[in-house]
């Protein structure tokens, strides 16, 4: 890859930055973590990549984002449930998602759109951006970080520099990507949950909860059942972490992500675990979910099988072959299924 090779924003689509495990460390001095909202994809975008885990990434929403390379071939990565396209000089294709490609000078690839979730991360071999405060992750609100430094955004018509990396070699695929998980969102009460009524806390994982249209990388706020104080509605301020279930006045609740505040005068009824914080934030507006309680125990019972299961699924990352068709997904998949009986009355599958 040459130096010189740069990646062009076209679009951001909905809202895209650089993002990395985030800035850890400065909480006390009022800097929250940023970083990406979903861990998983990262690493898993970054080894199809054949990137170190938590190298940057691009994280974007809801399809449209547009990138080109300029003065050689690019590689880029793609994690998560989307709608992929290429233009070339061969014209258009279409990809499946999770895996890498290699874009040669002046191809593009678009994300038209996304199918479960709302969230991919896009990793680039050679995108190399320079730390503030300890991390590349873009937090817009006090603007650290990002491609220029100033915690920006992507904007259209900006050209991310790639360094020199390793030969670009095959482009990779994920054998088996992640299925859609259904289950409820777990969390553990606390650490306010005395500041609720019984009822309260059983109406927390008793219903279902909307995702309003206030959602975004700091938080998302809920529409349900409404949740009772037992007292004043207001405590003095203390910490927050992304997870942490605020209950404002009005009795719905808000779930911090990322970029929210270290510190809230609202109390917090429950904490999302780990394990589940991204998939929550893939969420869209209008959505439902339910909640559940565990442990903290169990809570670190999961962490700790999600992280094995993660790695499994990083180990099972395979090389295309120079065509870049994965010829194995193709012989095991059941080619025919769904094809039904031309003269019969009813439709009736023939395998």
């Amino acid at each position: 890859m040459s130096p010189q090779t740069e990646l062009e924003i076209v679009s951001p689509g909905a809202f895209a930055s650089i993002q990395d495990k985030g800035r850890h460390g400065h909480r006390r001095i009022g800097v929250p973590w940023a970083g990406v909202l979903d861990r998983r994809l990262m690493r898993i975008a970054n080894a199809l990549a054949g990137r170190d885990e938590d190298a940057p990434v691009i994280e974007c929403f809801d399809g449209g984002l547009q990138l080109t390379a300029h003065g050689g071939a690019a590689k880029v990565a793609v994690a998560g449930d989307a709608v992929i396209e290429v233009d070339g000089a061969d014209g258009r294709r279409q990809l499946a998602p999770w895996r890498s490609v290699t874009l040669a000078d002046g191809e593009s690839l678009r994300i038209r759109k996304m199918g479960n979730g709302r969230i991919a991360m896009v990793a680039v071999a050679g995108l190399d951006v320079p730390p503030v405060m300890g991390s590349a992750s873009t937090y817009v609100r006090a603007g650290l970080g990002g491609a220029d430094g100033q915690g920006r955004a992507l904007a259209a018509g900006t050209r991310l520099t790639l360094g020199e990396a390793d030969a670009l070699g095959s482009d990779h695929v994920l054998t088996q990507p992640p299925t859609a998980d259904e289950r409820p969102i777990r969390l553990v009460l606390g650490p306010q949950a005395d500041h609720f009524s019984a009822a309260a806390l059983a109406a927390l994982v008793g219903g279902d909860y909307r995702v309003t249209a206030e959602a975004d990388r700091m938080g998302i706020r809920l529409e349900g059942a409404r949740l009772e104080h037992t007292a004043a509605a207001e405590i003095v301020s203390d910490a927050t972490v992304p997870g942490s279930i605020q209950v404002p006045g009005a009795g719905q609740p808000i779930v911090l992500l990322a970029d929210a505040q270290t510190a809230g005068g609202y109390p917090k009824i429950a904490t999302v675990i780990t394990a589940d914080l991204g998939r929550l934030a893939a969420l869209r507006p209008g959505q439902t979910l339910r909640f559940a309680t565990v442990s903290a125990a169990e809570g670190a019972q999961i962490a700790r099988a999600a992280e094995a299961e993660t790695c499994a699924l990083i180990a099972a990352i395979r090389a295309l072959p120079a065509d870049g068709i994965d010829l194995v997904a193709l012989y095991t998949g059941n080619l025919v299924d769904g094809v039904v009986h031309a003269l019969g009355a009813e439709y009736r599958p023939l395998y």
